[in-house]
C-alpha cells in the first residue's frame, strides 16, 4: 500500500542523505521525494512516499525519529489532505497533429509549456491516477520524455504538520 509521509528536519548538509540512507539500510524503497523549505526558517519538509502496509511504516517512522536531524515524522496517507504531483512529458508534435494534443492537454487542465519543430512539452499537474491517465492518452504521440517531482501532500482545513520542539 501506497503511504505518505510528511517529515520536518533540520536544513542542514546530509540530512537527505542520512534519511534516504535509513531506507536503503532497512530494505525499504523510496518510491518519491520531494524536499523544499517552511515557513520556519532553517527547517525543511521532505515528503516521502513508500510502498509499505502499516507495520512497516511504523518501524520506518520510529527509526526515522531516532534520527539526529529530523524533528518530526507524520503518517499523512489515511489523513484528509490534498495531495499533488507535477509532470511535464515532452511528446512528438507534428503539425498535422498539435490541435489534437492541445485539446488533450486542455481536457486534463495541462498547459503546453514549450513548443518546437517536432515536440511539445506539457505541464500536468494533480493526483497520481490523474497523471497515469494523461500518459496513457499521451502515448498515442509519442513520448519522448517524461520527468516527475513525485507527490507532495498537505493536511487539508486548520490541521498543519509541525515542528513540535518546545
Amino acid at each position: 500500500m501506497k503511504r505518505i509521509l510528511a517529515i520536518l528536519v533540520e536544513d542542514r548538509p546530509g540530512v537527505l542523505t542520512r534519511v534516504s540512507g535509513l531506507f536503503s539500510r532497512r530494505g525499504y524503497n523510496i518510491q518519491n521525494i520531494a524536499v523544499g523549505p517552511t515557513t520556519e526558517p532553517g527547517i525543511s519538509r521532505m515528503t516521502v512516499t513508500v510502498e509499505a502496509d502499516p507495520n512497516t511504516v511504523e518501524q520506518i517512522v520510529k527509526q526515522l525519529n531516532k534520527l539526529v536531524n529530523v524533528l518530526k515524522v507524520s503518517d499523512l496517507t489515511d489523513e484528509n489532505s490534498v495531495e499533488r504531483e507535477l509532470m511535464l512529458i515532452k511528446v512528438k508534435a507534428e503539425p498535422g497533429r498539435r490541435s489534437e494534443i492541445q485539446q488533450m492537454a486542455a481536457t486534463f487542465r495541462a498547459k503546453i509549456v514549450d513548443i518546437s519543430p517536432d515536440s511539445m512539452i506539457i505541464e500536468v499537474t494533480g493526483e497520481e491516477r490523474k497523471l497515469q491517465a494523461f500518459l496513457l492518452m499521451m502515448q498515442e504521440f509519442g513520448i519522448k520524455e517524461i520527468v516527475s517531482t513525485g507527490s507532495v501532500s498537505l493536511l487539508r482545513g486548520s490541521k498543519v504538520t509541525r515542528d513540535l520542539r518546545a
